[in-house]
């Protein structure tokens, strides 16, 4: 089992609910074990979007499920905080309205806290 930091719901936009995690990981299979521990919270296996994006030893890689273009949200904002050997996952759990753009912002919102809460400037 990993240890997963997780923030849950940080934030709230028009119904949206967003909330982030993350863990430690070197491999494909240790991003999916990660992913499959968050799923075992029901409310997490529901959500309507697990965004996540990893950079590991082998090189990055990203899911947006769903959620087009966010994955890659989180990959530049590991980028530049310099954060290897790690996943992010972003949950969103949607509330009845289109956001348009603004996902894209609290996906940046919602990494962004969890790079301060480990200690990691973005």
């Amino acid at each position: 089992m990993t240890a997963l930091t997780r923030l849950g719901v940080i934030l709230t936009d028009r119904g949206s609910k967003y909330a982030v995690t993350g863990a430690p990981a070197t491999s494909r299979e240790e991003v999916d074990a990660v992913l499959a521990e968050l799923k075992t919270e029901r409310s997490y296996a529901r959500a309507t979007h697990n965004t996540w994006a990893a950079i590991l030893p082998t090189g990055a890689l990203k899911a947006d499920d769903g959620e087009s273009g966010a994955g890659m949200v989180i990959l530049r904002m590991m980028e530049r905080a310099g954060l290897q050997n790690h996943v992010i996952i972003v949950t969103r759990w949607y509330g009845g309205k289109k956001l348009g753009g603004d996902r894209f912002r609290r996906v940046q919102d919602a990494t962004r806290a969890y790079l301060d809460h480990i200690g990691v400037s973005s």
